[in-house]
């Protein structure tokens, strides 16, 4: 079964097609800057030299999609005779009301998605266009979302209770939803089969958006994220953790709802302490040059990494594994490095040159250490790919 995936951002799609059940792939594409005539285009199949376009016009989600879709095919580059062998999509989505799983995209599970456009607009609005598009063009095959939600479903509702009126809860569906579903699941999978369980694991998933997730037994137990996105620890540009009664205080100063939800959104996290960038390697560049906000934006990421690791081990009764993935959790050496030496009393004990020269996969703690840390490279759409496939009508 040819299996494609499409993962959705707000300026930016990628592709891969898979051949299931041997998870082969078999080509991948990457569009950035959706929206614009400086879009860049980014084609690759196994063995053969990537094609890289700049300057495309791309200025729809349906632009991009058929440009990816007629290489699939073209007779230089293809890798099938005809877009119609493509039996399902499967695709990396965030959030639907009432619909946390994995389901088929249905009329009433894309309503369930526009409903929550103002918990997930910036996933939602460009998902919700991706899938009409390929309803459009692949009227046969069947559109299967593997919603981020899904792999926290196990949480215990006490740990996603927020202290709210009931009625609130039963009314509006307000609660801790979890999301990165498919990262925290690939880790899971990733652990399991390298060790035979993942045992008590916290997942660590840094990059321009962050989260961790506490995992016992291949199963979620707490997530750092929300109802919404916006929670848990500092992010590129989002504000994680906040004071609720923060907003109508800058309100009564006179801000208005848009300059408070940009300064959180858009302006906040680690470019909005530092001042200089929502990319930790330019902070750690000015870090080192001795600017203070540059370092003070990196404790404050190391300072939430470590609450949540403490907080998660202490629900989960012990630590077996930390796991880093994400661009950041990849490469990060630096912020690997400060977690890992402030958890040495909890038996992690960090081997400083195999993180160092850590390739963005591998294990980087001592052999004796009594909680083993692991790096692993992120592959979200193998997770949607087997689940997708795996999907039963």
């Amino acid at each position: 079964m040819k299996v494609l995936v499409c993962n959705a951002g707000s300026t930016s799609l990628k592709f891969k097609l898979f051949d299931m059940p041997a998870e082969t792939v078999l080509a991948e594409g990457k569009i950035e800057r959706v929206g614009s005539d400086d879009a860049i285009f980014h084609y690759q199949k196994p063995g053969c030299e990537k094609i890289y376009l700049e300057k495309q016009s791309i200025r729809r989600y349906a632009d991009g999609i058929k440009m990816y879709l007629s290489y699939l095919t073209s007779p230089e580059n293809g890798v099938i005779a005809d877009i119609k062998e493509v039996e399902r999509v499967g695709f990396k989505t965030v959030l639907s009301k009432g619909y946390y799983g994995i389901h088929e995209l249905t009329d009433d599970v894309l309503k369930g998605m526009e409903d929550y456009l103002t918990i997930a607009p910036a996933h939602n609005i460009p998902y919700l266009e991706a899938i009409r598009q390929f309803r459009d063009v692949l009227p046969d095959a069947t559109m299967i979302g593997a919603f981020e939600t899904a792999f926290h479903t196990t949480i215990p509702l006490k740990r996603k209770m927020y202290g709210i009126p009931y009625e609130w809860y039963e009314k509006y569906g307000i609660e801790r939803l979890g999301y990165h579903g498919a990262s925290h699941s690939y880790v899971a999978d990733v652990l399991t089969e390298r060790y035979g369980s993942t045992g008590k694991t916290v997942s660590c998933h840094l990059g321009g958006s962050c989260s961790l997730c506490a995992i016992d037994n291949g199963q979620s137990m707490d997530n750092s994220f929300g109802m919404s996105l916006q929670a848990g620890i500092i992010h590129a540009n989002r504000n994680g953790d906040i004071d609720p009664f923060i907003i109508p205080f800058l309100a009564d100063e006179g801000m208005s709802m848009d300059e408070i939800t940009k300064g959180l959104t858009k302006n906040g996290g680690l470019l909005g302490i530092s001042g200089i960038s929502n990319d930790l390697r330019y902070i750690q560049e000015e870090a080192e040059k001795g600017n203070d906000r540059a370092q003070l934006a990196i404790d404050v990421f190391v300072e939430g990494i470590i609450r949540y690791i403490g907080s998660y081990a202490a629900e989960m009764g012990g630590l077996d594994h930390i796991a880093f993935t994400g661009g950041i959790g990849e490469h990060g050496t630096l912020v690997r490095q400060m977690v890992c030496e402030r958890l040495a009393f909890m038996g992690v004990d960090i081997d400083s040159e195999l993180n160092e020269k850590c390739p963005g996969q591998g294990v980087i703690s001592k052999e004796g250490s009594r909680v083993t840390v692991d790096v692993i490279a992120a592959n979200e759409e193998l997770g949607v790919c087997r689940k997708t496939y795996n999907y039963k009508k």
